[in-house]
């Protein structure tokens, strides 16, 4: 396969990269706390005043996140071909826009109208669009060392914005803190990824070494890519993986809640989980810099079932569940740097941004229908038990795929791809 390896240059950031790393992930920090992490609270608020469901505020979500797997391929292709900043910025404006709108909602239609518009922004601001923005700026062959450092900064996110969130909420409502959240992406997201996104400073297309094939793009990439059994592994990983990440992040709260945690036992909780993932993260920058991506994904998809496993057997508890919500966020965490690099280091180095989109469409919607599936689950069962039991086999599915996609791409490396 193309350009699989581990390259030379992955241990540390360029010095003229570490400025544009760092605002990035600072925006993301902003971008996953008031996009993402915002809404189980949120939702507990709108639904104490407004007499909403819990299907009916979940499906919001599961709308959003639906959309943001179908822009996804659209997105990828765009900053292929250099329109990062645009994207980002137009997509951090429009989410902080959207957010105030949020606000002011006194309805389930709009409220679901608003978030189907915060759903198609997620899939502008995140770590996807953010991974292939720094693949342009720094070559394929150093991104490496760029993904890691800017989920090192992202893992902050939940940290940050659960207890943030949780004040604002105290001091000003549900409605106000929304308010205040869409501020944070209009001055604090736009403004970072306007200042610092900038396609003339990209690192230019390495020359093809001599008789290889010169690099594909766009659909000609992806239908390549799609006739190797490695893409399709990846893509049930992918699934399985948010799927999982998307129901444990929605419904840990309110789990947390029911298994006899207050409040403010649950955000502690749900606080380790960022710490927890730059540990993880830090652990693998400092003793496993020149790794593969396959090895360092298989020890972390064992840990990450691992967790879920006890999270359904152990006695619920503040320590207990603390030390799930470590062990979880560690795997987590690493497991970030595996998706963000799973394409260039198990498949391909060509037209990262549109391969990574079509792999990520599939499991985005998977990711979008898993909160309100759980929602339904929890609503017909009374209880969280049905839904631990779930999470425990998305993550044993997420085990046996990237078991299997390791095992492909190994063998995949000792030939040719087919031709197109």
């Amino acid at each position: 396969m193309r350009g699989i390896g581990v390259p030379e240059d992955v241990t540390r950031l360029a010095p003229g990269t570490r400025g544009f790393v760092a605002a990035l992930g600072i925006g993301q920090i902003c971008s996953w706390g008031s996009l993402y992490y915002s809404f189980p609270q949120i939702a507990e608020g709108m639904g104490r005043e407004l007499g909403w469901s819990r299907p009916d505020l979940y499906g919001a979500i599961t709308l959003g996140l639906a959309l943001s797997g179908l822009a996804a391929y659209p997105v990828g292709a765009a900053i292929d071909r250099g329109h990062g900043r645009a994207v980002m910025t137009g997509g951090s404006l429009l989410a902080g826009l959207l957010l105030i709108a949020w606000s002011q909602v006194e309805t389930l239609w709009l409220f679901y109208a608003v978030f189907a518009g915060i759903g198609c922004l997620q899939a502008a601001v995140l770590y996807e669009p953010a991974f292939a923005v720094i693949s342009r700026r720094m070559g394929a062959g150093r991104a490496r060392a760029g993904i890691t450092a800017l989920t090192l900064w992202g893992g902050f996110a939940s940290t940050v914005f659960i207890p943030l969130i949780e004040v604002l909420m105290g001091w000003w409502g549900w409605r106000g803190a929304l308010v205040a959240l869409g501020g944070v992406n209009i001055a604090i997201c736009a403004g970072l990824y306007a200042s610092m996104i900038d396609a003339g400073r990209d690192a230019p297309a390495p020359p093809p070494a001599a008789g290889a094939a010169a690099p594909l793009a766009g659909r000609r990439a992806v239908a390549r890519a799609m006739r190797t059994p490695v893409f399709w592994a990846l893509a049930v990983v992918f699934v399985a993986y948010t799927a999982t990440f998307s129901a444990f992040t929605f419904h840990l709260y309110p789990l947390l809640l029911e298994r006899g945690l207050d409040a403010a036992g649950a955000v502690t909780v749900m606080a380790v989980i960022g710490p927890a993932q730059v540990a993880g993260r830090f652990g693998i920058w400092i003793f496993g810099p020149r790794a593969t991506v396959r090895s360092i994904g298989c020890v972390a998809v064992v840990v990450f079932a691992g967790a879920m496993i006890a999270l359904a057997v152990l006695e619920p508890g503040l320590v207990s569940a603390a030390a799930i919500a470590a062990l979880y966020g560690a795997a987590n965490g690493v497991f970030t740097i595996v998706r963000g690099l799973a394409v260039p280091e198990m498949l391909t180095r060509d037209a990262y941004g549109a391969i990574n989109g079509a792999l990520l469409a599939p499991s985005l919607v998977a990711k979008a229908a898993a909160p309100l599936a759980v929602a339904y689950l929890w609503q017909a069962s009374g209880t969280y038990g049905a839904v631990l039991a779930a999470l425990v086999a998305g993550a044993l599915i997420l085990l046996t795929a990237f078991w299997a996609a390791a095992a492909f791409a190994i063998r995949a490396g000792k030939r040719e791809q087919p031709p197109v």
